[in-house]
């Protein structure tokens, strides 16, 4: 009986045990916090997301591996779902569809052409707009080393579809990744936010965001962030505390 249910333990590791932060991590990450990564889900793996963020904010979104250089999502949420106000929710949902187009070598990143019409925060109906623009069309790409567990590189660059405030410029990015032991993960990013630096949402000095990622159990990981670490938005006086929950599994 005992040597049935570790067989039976094993066997869910294999196939169930999926996670993306620390040095046993064994999915890619499919953005750092905000920004895209060149990552994808293995063939058959689907991913569960919910991001809770400000004004009782809440955004869900559902991705799966279809092929070994393919993956899609949608995503839905709004602002006030939590707590007594009137929600207000995105006007559609979001889409998201990446492609590898170069896997990672000894001496190239791996890089990625995707689209992602979900932004992040609030949906501004006035500007239509998100507070943080979606990436529209981007190109990413991704480095990993091994330095004490893993370190990873990420950056690209995306034209927005959302340019109804006037600002239509491209936009870059940059981010990295460092594994704390088996389960955590640090992460930063820089969005220089070309795009936004008209005034209307951002302040031109782009958006700074830090975070942490612990692989909580099999599947399951759950993400701290620090965004807009410097109050790129009139009227912030404190980085935006934001928690996101991933639930990861393979067949």
């Amino acid at each position: 009986m005992k040597k049935i249910l570790l067989i039976a333990l094993t066997l869910c590791s294999v196939l169930f045990g999926q996670n993306t932060a620390g040095d046993a991590a064994n999915i890619e990450p499919r953005y750092v916090i905000d920004i895209p990564t060149a990552g994808l889900l293995k063939r058959g793996a689907f991913s569960f997301e919910s991001n809770f963020f400000q004004n009782g904010g809440v955004m869900f979104g559902m991705y799966a591996g279809a092929l070994d250089k393919l993956t899609f999502g949608i995503s839905y949420g709004g602002s006030g779902i939590i707590g007594n106000g009137t929600a207000t929710m995105q006007p559609l949902p979001g889409v998201m569809v990446k492609y590898r187009l170069f896997d990672e070598s000894q001496m190239m990143p791996a890089v990625a052409f995707g689209f992602d019409s979900q932004g992040k925060e609030t949906y501004i109906d006035s500007t239509q707009r998100f507070t943080i623009k979606s990436r529209g069309i981007f190109l990413a790409g991704s480095k990993n080393y091994s330095l004490l567990g893993f370190l990873s590189f990420h950056g690209g660059v995306n034209w927005s579809m959302e340019k109804q405030d006037g600002d239509k410029d491209m936009d870059v990015f940059l981010g990295l990744e460092k594994s704390i032991g088996q389960e955590l993960s640090f992460l930063a990013e820089y969005d220089f936010a070309f795009n936004d630096n008209n005034q209307s949402v951002g302040k031109k000095n782009g958006y700074l965001n830090a975070g942490i990622r612990w692989a909580l159990a099999s599947g399951l990981t759950v993400g701290f962030d620090l965004k807009n670490i410097v109050k790129n938005q009139n009227n912030v006086a404190y980085a935006n505390r934001t928690l996101k929950v991933e639930y990861i599994r393979a067949f």
